[in-house]
């Protein structure tokens, strides 16, 4: 992810923490992120956010989802974001399967086990952040990006690695940019969308404009549309990004929580390479 948020404050680091709980029979347990992160808050009272994108897809994004009983996607030019009504019911693993394709390969957050069956290609870990003291302010340099700015913001995405930016994942909120001399240098933007929340998403800052405040500034931008509607804002970022965690909690986001996303294989086909 890039960015240029203000100074970071240091994260603590714990002596031990509690080991994972067995998985269910017939799955495999998926190993959980380096126990480097204490989360501020514990889950509650925001149980929606334990399974964010299943919440979005059911719900106020189901427009842009393709749906297969208990599973459900983002459509595949809008997000790669795929989840599960309920990871520990077999049945939703089933609905998966079907929506997948035999073979089908696809991260899956939230789920703690996978089931023997499935083929486990990967393991990746994260955190999620809600704002709880973030300090919000419309910006006046903001521009409203649309679907004509794709090309830049497409261009802006592949130079900085902020996460997944497709085609038409501008259509899932408001994406917010700052220009200079015309040309698009940051921008930040709404991805997922659960009932009451909304994440803030693709915040990133060209290479020759970091350290001028810009990801700051247009997180607190998105972040005033988000709670003017009412709303609460969160955000995701990968575990092993200690700085921009860092950074984000030092304006007023909390680590909620502590996340897994295992990429993983539906029975049949042939694994690559085989």
């Amino acid at each position: 992810m890039s960015t240029d948020l203000q100074p970071p404050l240091p994260l603590p680091r714990p002596a031990a923490t509690a080991p994972p709980a067995s998985a269910p029979p017939g799955t495999a347990a998926v190993p959980g992120p380096a126990p480097d992160l204490v989360p501020d808050i514990g889950l509650l009272p925001h149980p929606v956010l334990d399974n964010p994108a299943w919440a979005a897809l059911s719900g106020p994004h189901r427009g842009f989802a393709e749906i297969v009983g208990r599973a459900a996607r983002y459509r595949a030019d809008v997000a790669p974001f795929v989840a599960l009504g309920d990871p520990d019911d077999p049945r939703a693993w089933d609905d998966l399967a079907e929506l997948l394709g035999p073979g089908g390969v696809t991260a899956i957050t939230g789920a703690t086990a996978v089931p023997d069956h499935w083929e486990t290609v990967q393991q990746g870990s994260g955190v999620q952040l809600l704002a709880t003291s973030l300090r919000t302010a419309v910006d006046r340099e903001a521009v409203r990006l649309t679907t004509a700015d794709v090309p830049e913001m497409l261009d802006l995405v592949s130079r900085t690695k902020p996460g997944p930016f497709l085609p038409r994942t501008v259509e899932l909120g408001a994406y917010w940019g700052i220009r200079r001399s015309g040309r698009l240098v940051a921008m930040a933007g709404e991805r997922l969308r659960p009932p009451g929340y909304t994440e803030i998403s693709a915040v990133c800052t060209d290479a020759g404009h970091r350290g001028e405040g810009l990801a700051t500034r247009l997180v607190r931008h998105v972040a005033a549309g988000i709670e003017d509607r009412g709303d609460q804002p969160f955000l995701h970022a990968v575990a092993e990004n200690t700085r921009a965690i860092a950074l984000y909690r030092s304006i007023g986001f909390t680590l909620r929580r502590r996340t897994v996303f295992p990429v993983v294989r539906a029975p049949g086909g042939e694994a690559a390479g085989a």
